[in-house]
């Protein structure tokens, strides 16, 4: 789990390298909010997880659907949260960041450990 968040971070990273590239710094702020509101809510989600991880199965499972519930309101609360915070936000950078995250969690599978 918690070499999914790596992936997030370093995609996190290079959104906002590459959106400051062709945006300037307010893309590169957008784009690393965006993936912060991904990858942030993941990673206490992954470390609640690694603590769970020594109870009975039935505990597990109910922890891993509440936690669930919780980082996808944490991430929307991130974003709404960014948005108010930050009021210059590029709306094309921050979803990007945002995608880009989400998506490097598909290449976790193919990175050997």
């Amino acid at each position: 789990m918690f070499k999914a968040v790596y992936l997030q971070v370093g995609a996190t990273i290079i959104a906002a390298i590459a959106a400051s590239l062709f945006l300037g710094w307010r893309g590169a702020v957008s784009a690393a909010l965006g993936g912060a509101a991904c990858f942030l809510p993941n990673l206490m989600f992954a470390m609640r997880l690694h603590l769970v991880s020594k109870r009975d199965d039935a505990s597990y499972m109910s922890a891993f659907f509440v936690g669930e519930f919780f980082k996808v309101a944490s991430t929307v609360g991130l974003l709404v949260l960014a948005q108010a915070l930050y009021r210059d936000v590029h709306w094309l950078a921050l979803f990007l960041g945002l995608v880009l995250a989400l998506k490097a969690n598909l290449f976790a599978f193919l990175v050997k450990t």
